[in-house]
């Protein structure tokens, strides 16, 4: 169960306080665009400014996120910050900035979503783009403190949300690879299983098996009990064992999103399976520290799941189209469980697969320019990683996941905010 909890702003500090712990960092060089359905906050789309001034370049810009914005049929207004060091210098921001956020209104305006308010938001300073009242809006303008200091942000600073570096300079949110070491008894795990399980990658018995420890740790981890390297070095062996399999990666993938039977039905469908007329595990349970059995009957999911039931095909759900609405408490625990299978600067086929699904969740939550940054060092990982490929071509091609258009369907992040 649930409680819906409503963050209530009163200024324009609160609304941009939100905007960086919603997108998990401070933006640089973009357009962040809010929805509005009445006086709540919805959609946040965050896209890189346009590189080119012209009239006929600011239009097509302006049209490219009225596209984004209209997926919320609900809205019937919108806010804007425009993130920009270009101009405060020499008392210019406005001049430079106003026929970019001119052509966005007018555009907007053409699909009644009327722009409530405009900002311009630098690395020192920020100021309203429609006050002239040098009493409120001072040239070149507010100090930025003000919005760190917002009564919002330390409201959600205290209830743990926290902002983590530009994509250009770190992955911030969700937690970045691990410093330092692996565990020797990881990597020793990890030898010892791969021995015993990647010959049977295709092994029905296996997967079933694999799911079924992967299911163990994100609930553990939805509890708030991730792994540990000195408590728990013979599991994560085993889980960075499972993703250096691309079927098996997928699936786990899958499970997150929309549950273990669309998963086991997706990777049938596939023509996964070969008999191999074995029929026992290679492993036992309590190597991996786990008392339980592993094998869960195909009608239950765990106690205290909203997992979903309904089966959904692979490609549906790696496009981002379906369930009509993902397990995002999962998600976000496998996002934190991947962070910590590898260590910051790790090369080979591990590190390439946990970057690359951390880089697809971020696709889904329609932070594309973390997605990016995640997906950039998988490849640096390691070269030619296939999927990695994939999705960077998905995010060159504009393509926004369905998830993150739809407000229904979209990662919440910090919870609902109203006016």
């Amino acid at each position: 169960m649930t409680t819906k909890r409503t963050l209530s702003i009163h200024q324009p500090e609160d609304i941009l306080g939100y905007i960086p712990h919603m997108l998990g960092y401070w933006p640089e060089d973009s357009l962040v665009a809010i929805t509005m359905q009445g006086k709540v906050l919805g959609a946040t789309l965050r896209v890189d400014l346009p590189s080119g001034t012209s009239r006929r370049a600011v239009a097509a810009f302006a049209e490219q996120v009225r596209s984004y914005l209209i997926a919320d049929e609900d809205a019937n207004g919108v806010v804007l910050a425009l993130y920009t060091d270009d101009g405060w210098t020499e008392g210019a921001v406005l001049e430079k900035n106003m026929p970019l956020l001119e052509a966005l209104r007018e555009c907007l305006d053409q699909v009644d979503l009327s722009v409530r308010d405009a900002w311009l938001v630098g690395s020192v300073y920020w100021r309203s783009a429609y006050c002239s009242d040098t009493t409120c809006c001072p040239f070149p303008g507010l100090p930025v403190q003000r919005i760190k200091d917002s009564r919002l942000s330390a409201e959600l600073v205290f209830r743990g949300s926290t902002i983590g570096p530009s994509p250009k300079n770190g992955l911030g949110k969700p937690l970045p690879a691990m410093s330092g070491a692996l565990n020797p008894k990881v990597l020793e795990s990890e030898a010892r299983f791969g021995e015993r399980i990647l010959g049977r990658w295709r092994s029905e018995l296996c997967l079933d098996a694999v799911l079924a420890v992967w299911q163990h740790v994100l609930t553990r981890a939805v509890n708030g009990d991730l792994l540990q390297q000195g408590n728990d070095a013979g599991l994560m062996g085993f889980l960075r064992t499972t993703l250096k399999v691309p079927a098996w990666r997928d699936a786990v993938l899958v499970m997150a999103a929309a549950g273990i039977q669309s998963a086991k039905s997706g990777a049938e469908a596939f023509g996964l399976f070969v008999e191999d007329g074995v029929d026992i595990l290679p492993f036992d349970p309590t190597e991996l520290g786990i008392a339980a059995p592993l094998a869960q009957p195909e009608s239950t999911q765990p106690s205290g799941s909203d997992w979903m039931t309904d089966i959904h095909t692979y490609g549906d759900v790696l496009l981002g189209m379906q369930p009509p609405v993902p397990s995002w408490v999962h998600l976000d625990a496998l996002q934190q469980v991947l962070a910590g299978l590898s260590i910051e600067g790790e090369s080979g086929v591990v590190a390439a697969a946990a970057l690359t699904l951390q880089g697809w969740i971020s696709w889904g939550k329609g932070s594309g320019s973390i997605a990016h940054a995640f997906l950039s060092r998988a490849e640096a990982a390691h070269p030619g990683y296939r999927l990695a490929e994939l999705m960077m071509d998905i995010l060159g091609q504009g393509n926004v996941c369905e998830w993150a258009r739809r407000p229904s369907s979209a990662w919440r992040g910090p919870k609902d905010a109203v006016l």
